[in-house]
């Protein structure tokens, strides 16, 4: 595919971004697009996901990744191709829709990467396996994907590869050999209270004042139970309580995040998660216990050492910037499933989408790292990668990541 096409083909991605397990447009593009290029295609499986296999003689079985949903975030680009999508979320609430993840960027480059290696196959031997993954945003679509059978019906791949777009400089990749994205973990706490009139507190237990003093509590689990050594994020990024200024209702709730990367760390916070919420509770005289549910859980993504380094060559060969070693990052990705499930290696690396231009000067990782800091990250409604060279930079890695794994022809 010419730059041109990938430009397009991302915008027209970007325009019209779908929620997890709703991402029917977006799977029937890929889909097309691995037919046209030769794959043996299969769709829905995990209810949304897509499979294409190209099988080109003797040899190991290369998967490579990309997902494909989107978040319920009201974009903020100002792009003239931004989304104005709106749709119903989780909560059966309609909600804004926009690509603030960057998963069109990685759609549009596996597409990319897909038919120039089709194109090639007199180039190398072995079996491309490429998916199409829905519902990475809150970890279950690489366990749809499996669950449906993924690698008894198509293959067990010898290598899981793949990349995720970040407001590194457009053109530069960064791997991370060991624990490379965090496990997370999403817990929703529900607070309950006796409501009443605004006007008369004293006559209940007002759930929003407890859940404001859960907040602030919970904020301390991470600095007074886990060691400056190890490393833990608590987020609460939902609270939600009443209806009316005047009244005080009966619960609230809390949405939380935490990312970690050693199952002991993570027991650690879950568990005073669990205690300070309880013990806020008591001590508020709530009139029921509360209730703490785990939702959502995937691993840390853990790249192979000896696999990091072998791909590490490869795509060194396909921008002239460096690659550097990001170390751990705090996001998350169930794409680590897949190896897991394979028990193959895992190699998924960053993929530089921010314009150059807000790091010139900046020589070092470390000025690098400052220099991100200050630029709307993924998630952010204002975050939006520029399409050249990320497109370009991404189709290449991919490609010479999969060549690394697949011999010559």
């Amino acid at each position: 595919m010419s730059s041109a096409e990938l430009a397009d083909l991302y915008r027209d991605l970007h325009r019209h971004p779908e929620l997890s397990f709703a991402e029917t447009r977006t799977a029937g593009i890929a889909a097309a697009r691995l037919r046209d290029a030769g794959y043996d295609l299969t769709e829905g499986v995990g209810r949304t996901g897509v499979v294409g296999v190209l099988r080109n003689g003797d040899g190991p079985t290369a998967l490579l990744r990309a997902d494909m949903d989107a978040l319920p975030v009201a974009e903020e680009t100002g792009l003239d191709y931004a989304s104005t999508v709106r749709a119903t979320g989780r909560d059966g609430e309609e909600t804004a829709v926009a690509h603030a993840c960057g998963h069109d960027v990685h759609v549009t480059c596996l597409v990319g990467a897909a038919a120039e290696l089709a194109a090639a196959r007199d180039t190398w031997r072995g079996t491309l396996l490429v998916v199409f993954q829905p519902a990475e945003e809150f970890g279950a679509g690489a366990d749809a994907m499996l669950d449906d059978g993924l690698f008894a019906r198509f293959g067990t791949p010898d290598v899981v590869l793949g990349q995720h777009v970040a407001p590194l400089p457009a053109g530069l990749l960064a791997l991370a050999a060991g624990p490379a994205f965090a496990g997370s973990d999403t817990v929703r706490v529900t607070l309950h209270g006796s409501g009443g009139h605004g006007s008369r507190p004293e006559t209940t237990v007002d759930p929003v004042l407890l859940a404001a003093a859960t907040v602030l509590r919970l904020h301390t689990v991470v600095p007074r139970e886990v060691a400056a050594t190890e490393t833990a994020v608590l987020s609460v990024g939902m609270l939600r309580a009443g209806t009316k200024e005047n009244v005080i209702p009966d619960s609230a709730e809390l949405g939380l995040t935490v990312r970690s990367y050693t199952r002991e760390v993570r027991d650690r916070v879950l568990a005073g998660i669990e205690r300070t919420v309880r013990g806020e509770a008591a001590a508020s005289g709530a009139p029921t216990d509360p209730e703490v549910r785990l939702l959502e859980s995937f691993p840390p993504v853990v790249n192979d050492a000896d696999a990091a380094e072998r791909t590490r060559a490869a795509l060194a060969a396909v921008t002239p910037l460096p690659v550097v070693d990001p170390g751990p990052v705090t996001g998350s990705e169930d794409v680590g499933r897949f190896a897991v499930a394979a028990g193959a290696p895992c190699v998924y690396w960053l993929l530089g989408g921010a314009d150059p231009a807000a790091f010139e000067g900046a020589g070092t990782v470390a000025e690098i790292r400052e220099r991100t800091a200050s630029l709307p990250s993924n998630h952010s409604p204002r975050y939006a990668p520029v399409v050249e060279p990320t497109l370009s930079v991404g189709v290449a890695a991919l490609v010479a990541a999969a060549r690394e794994w697949l011999p010559a022809g």
